[in-house]
């Protein structure tokens, strides 16, 4: 990562749902080719090839940012930036690989969406019918995160800093969830729905075959600000069941200053010329936690802005993999 300005700020050795049945329904619905299912998507394909696609029936518009909102489905995915305006260096083949390792894993009779609500619940809020996980498998037994992307909690960015997120956490064996959240709401109802998912993976872990020890979560931008809430306050504070605390928090590129006395060890990263969260608005947060004596690595990149997902393709490249090993520190 000799791309990255590394500031160590500190390193102290201190760290099945019935209601998901629907998905697993659909992919044994007679009249469903394989050759469907496994159909590859890449730049030229349209934003109509995800909506009609066989691999994501049931949930195709959960896999796209923004919810009640028409698409012009002749749209090439090389231009699916411009659905992501909070978000830069959105990067078409990193988008095109996080959807074609789900379209695999349907193929090879993998279950990828689950609902984290039940009908009831979803009737009785039927903004909770946009919500779920997308599961990308790792190791059998292995620990797990859950990535909440960003989208000013207006939209949800999965595309771009959440399935592309999964893949590149996955390859070290991790299971690894990405969350769909209700947006048009504010911070506190997207948390909730955070804290929802977490209680739904412990509730199945055995079904899903996930160690629920030492967990981490990942956000972005009005993810980051979710997964560092729940941090900080705990799942029980959002709804949720009375569970530990994440093993360890990363926070991409978000201007978040609450925070409690007891924090888990947080990595962050953000770009320098961020001009939406600029690298001071995190930065005093971060002095907050060394105050209280958490570990805490810090990334200021250069010549990034906000909203750079993986980082391919500018100098942000690789900052995933060190996350990854700052989570491992703390297991």
């Amino acid at each position: 990562m000799n791309s990255l300005k590394t500031i160590l700020l500190a390193s102290l050795p201190l760290l099945f749902d019935p209601s998901a049945g629907r998905t697993e329904t659909t992919l044994s619905q007679p009249g469903r080719a394989e050759s469907a299912e496994r159909r590859h998507l890449s730049a030229t394909s349209t934003v109509g090839d995800i909506l009609g696609h066989a691999a994501f029936l049931g949930y195709a518009r959960r896999v796209l940012p923004w919810d009640e909102r028409g698409y012009d489905e002749s749209m090439n995915l090389s231009r699916i930036s411009s659905l992501l305006p909070y978000h830069s260096a959105v990067d078409t083949r990193t988008v095109v690989g996080g959807l074609n390792r789900m379209i695999n894993d349907v193929a090879a009779g993998r279950q990828v969406f689950y609902d984290i609500y039940s009908d009831q619940e979803k009737l009785a809020d039927r903004s909770k019918r946009n919500t779920g996980l997308f599961f990308f498998r790792g190791k059998p037994g292995a620990p797990f995160a859950i990535v909440s992307p960003g989208g000013g909690f207006a939209y949800v960015g999965s595309v771009h800093e959440g399935f592309p997120y999964a893949v590149e956490i996955n390859r070290e064996g991790y299971n690894v969830f990405v969350l769909k959240y209700r947006v048009g709401q504010g911070g506190r109802i997207a948390t909730e729905d955070l804290a929802a998912a977490i209680s739904f993976v412990f509730e199945n872990s055995k079904r899903l075959n996930v160690d629920t020890d030492d967990y981490s979560l990942w956000g972005s931008s009005a993810g980051a600000r979710m997964a560092a809430s729940i941090g900080s306050h705990g799942v029980a504070t959002f709804g949720g069941n009375d569970l530990p605390k994440p093993a360890a928090v990363i926070m991409a590129y978000t201007a978040h200053s609450d925070h409690s006395e007891r924090e888990p060890p947080t990595f962050v990263v953000v770009g320098s010329d961020d001009g939406i969260a600029p690298p001071a608005s995190m930065e005093s947060r971060i002095h907050e936690l060394l105050r209280i004596g958490t570990p805490v690595e810090y990334r200021r990149v250069p010549s990034v802005g906000h909203g750079f997902g993986t980082g391919a393709g500018t100098s942000a490249d690789g900052w995933i993999a060190e996350a990854i090993r700052f989570w491992e520190r703390f297991r």
